[in-house]
């Protein structure tokens, strides 16, 4: 006996929302994580903090020997390995804080997975004969059946039925969508919901390859591959750690040389804390981090690259139709010929679209009932309507008591009252055609009354965030299919700097290859199938979700929201990503100065007095200055781990200004906080005897 289907519990707000920066749950996970991480097949994968791991190893087995040696320097090294360890483990810890936050993300959209079964319909053209199927055993190719109040249990191609679709357990967005057969909004996503009407859906990917499986995949940190940005830095670092490497081994030498004798702990130490275990530490998590604050933004990034790549996009290529505008000309303006006022033009415009299911009629309807309150009334009452059909390419009613209202296009209206011209008319008809629109002519008895000016309507705000774009130094170019008259207008009223108009696939792709021949690194956006080639040449390419599937197989970042300037978002986190990365690395850097003072004069103040004059610091021992540093090392990365995360803020400005303000705030910063730091610590490691 059939059962009816389980819906899911749709909760959005945790799948985008913001996740608190130190969500408890996430931290006692991220805490055992970091001891997992000790693993060495995971240290491997940071050479930095690998060899810190390496160098803790040595000195703990240095410490244990001299304690079970009953030597006098067993308690200071015993301490400098623990916080060798501390070193590691607050590396781990960063990198997990960062990963449970994507995995949070991904539980959330695993959470709406459907674990109920598909009404597979036997015949796909009787949707009162189905069966219930397992959702794991659901093919691709099978065709089902979704009501109303279903869940979608898998993805599909809608191929009879139009449904609102509630979308927000994927997109976080609470107002539904019309989901229908035909064009580019005829997906559906696993894991959405029916509000109305029915669906007929023909399955296209299995269990396990859905949309959301590789939504999940992508969300989730730990699958992240490393950008080639983050592989030149761990180069640099490992090339940084091999130098300080080379000046430790030496210095005994150069020691035994003064007559002075440095414990090999002490070398760990001053080793450990000379190579830039901060960067090192941090360096995966602000990648992490990136990705996770793009999925707050409705944005899942395909891999890290994109993400990166996104902060130096120099040009923006967008797609016209659902793009910029909403995809179907609808109505703008009533606009009459002399002797009819613009109501009577409207009322009768109003009563030939009743019939007319296309958008264009919908809209139309839509902008008489706004502009006069027009309801159908008593004057449809007893009437016949004409509906909309290809053919005639028109659509009208005729009333009771004998009246004809007929509304379509020019040349068809023109046919229907006989081929009598009219110098208005054509005049206005001739306006709307030349501003890039679609005039539909609307005729009474055999006579015209005016023309319904259609145009594409250009979304909210758009206008606004290409001019945010422009002051980000972002050319944005239009590509659209359309001729260069209805291109220019459209390209004017969206305020974008340039067009492409008539564009074929291979033109978009001439352009894109034309844009980074020259350098440039270039962003597209768009939502259909003929998008799907410049999207995958593209350096990034945003796909709309409300688009095709090979549109967004294509693209490497995916909007849930489907909102071109969502770019904006996107770019600012792809600079918030490198900006983070170079203000910690500055600091980073900038820390070893600072180290320089508070330990060589340890060293070496006994055979070369004159070094006290280096001793700015003022520290209490030898033995004190080596354990405050080392402390000090290990502390800063858990302190640094809130920037990480949440990225250094970024101010729209030259390269030079950002540079002269990363070097202000992180490097003098960096030189600063250690001579604070490791004096205040030292200071506590003198109290309390530690050393």
């Amino acid at each position: 006996m059939n059962k009816p289907l389980t819906d899911l519990p749709i909760t959005s707000s945790s799948i985008t929302g913001d996740i608190r920066l130190f969500e408890p749950a996430i931290l006692k996970a991220a805490a055992i994580q970091a001891f997992r991480k000790l693993d060495p097949r995971s240290l491997v994968r940071n050479p930095v903090i690998c060899v810190t791991g390496l160098v803790a190893v040595l000195a703990s087995i240095l410490a244990l020997r001299d304690l079970a040696g009953g030597s006098a320097g067993a308690g200071i090294g015993i301490q400098i390995a623990i916080w060798l360890w501390f070193t590691v483990l607050f590396a781990n810890f960063a990198e997990a804080v960062a990963e449970g936050r994507g995995k949070a993300r991904a539980d959330a959209f695993r959470a709406t997975r459907s674990n109920a079964q598909a009404k597979v319909l036997v015949d796909p053209a009787r949707r009162d004969l189905w069966h219930f199927k397992d959702i794991d055993d659901v093919d691709t190719d099978d065709v089902i059946l979704v009501e109303a109040g279903d869940t979608v249990p898998t993805d599909g191609e809608i191929i009879d039925g139009v449904a609102s679709v509630d979308e927000s357990a994927i997109t976080g967005e609470s107002a539904p969508v019309i989901r229908e057969s035909g064009g580019d909004r005829s997906s559906v996503t696993g894991g959405t919901r029916l509000v109305s009407d029915w669906l007929v859906v023909r399955v296209t990917a299995r269990q396990g390859e859905t949309f959301l499986d590789r939504m999940i995949a992508m969300v989730e940190g730990a699958k992240r591959q490393k950008t080639p940005n983050e592989i030149a830095l761990d180069i640099l670092l490992a090339g940084l750690t091999l130098v300080f490497l080379f000046v430790v081994v030496t210095l005994p030498v150069f020691a035994s040389w003064s007559q002075t004798e440095i414990p090999v702990i002490y070398l760990a130490a001053l080793f450990v804390t000379l190579i830039p275990t901060t960067i090192g530490g941090l360096l995966s998590a602000i990648g992490i981090a990136g990705m996770d604050r793009l999925v707050k933004a409705n944005v899942i990034a395909k891999s890290g690259r994109a993400v990166e790549a996104a902060g130096d996009i120099d040009v923006l290529l967008l797609d016209k139709t659902g793009t910029i505008t909403f995809g179907n000309r609808m109505a703008d303006a009533f606009e009459p010929v002399p002797g009819t006022s613009e109501q009577a033009l409207a009322e009768a415009a109003f009563l030939a679209s009743l019939a007319d299911d296309t958008p264009e009629g919908k809209s139309i309807v839509d902008l008489a009932a706004r502009k006069f309150g027009l309801t159908a009334g008593d004057k449809a009452a007893g009437a016949t309507f004409v509906p909309f059909t290809a053919q005639t390419r028109m659509s009208g009613v005729d009333l009771a008591g004998g009246s004809i209202i007929r509304k379509g296009a020019s040349d068809a209206i023109q046919r229907h009252v006989g081929g009598v011209a009219d110098s208005h008319l054509e005049t206005i008809v001739r306006k709307i055609a030349m501003s890039g629109g679609t005039p539909l002519v609307v005729a009474r008895d055999g006579h015209a009354l005016g023309v319904v000016h259609l145009k594409d309507i250009v979304k909210p705000g758009i206008r606004e965030r290409f001019a945010e774009l422009r002051r980000m130094g972002i050319r944005t170019v239009m590509i659209t299919g359309d001729n260069p008259l209805t291109a220019a207008a459209i390209a004017a009223e969206a305020g974008v700097d340039d067009f492409l108009a008539e564009a074929t696939p291979e033109r978009k792709l001439e352009l894109i290859r034309k844009e980074q021949a020259e350098g440039k690194l270039v962003a597209m956006c768009g939502d259909g199938s003929n998008d799907a080639p410049a999207l995958a040449q593209a350096d990034v390419g945003v796909a709309m979700n409300s688009g095709t599937p090979a549109a967004k197989e294509a693209g490497n970042l995916i909007d849930l929201d489907s909102d071109p300037t969502k770019l904006i978002e996107i770019v600012l986190v792809g600079k918030q990503l490198l900006i983070s990365r170079g203000a910690l690395t500055t600091f980073s850097i900038a820390n070893d100065v600072a180290k320089y003072f508070a330990i060589l004069p340890a060293l070496f103040i006994s055979a070369y007095p004159g070094l006290a004059v280096l001793d700015v610091m003022g520290l209490g021992t030898p033995q004190s200055a080596i354990l405050s540093a080392i402390i000090f090392n290990a502390l800063v990365i858990g302190a640094l781990i809130p920037i990480a995360l949440k990225g250094v803020r970024y101010v729209p400005s030259s390269a030079s200004a950002l540079l002269s303000r990363n070097l202000a705030i992180y490097g003098v910063g960096g030189l600063i906080a250690p001579f604070i730091g490791i004096k205040l610590i030292d200071i506590i490691v003198d109290l309390l005897r530690l050393a």
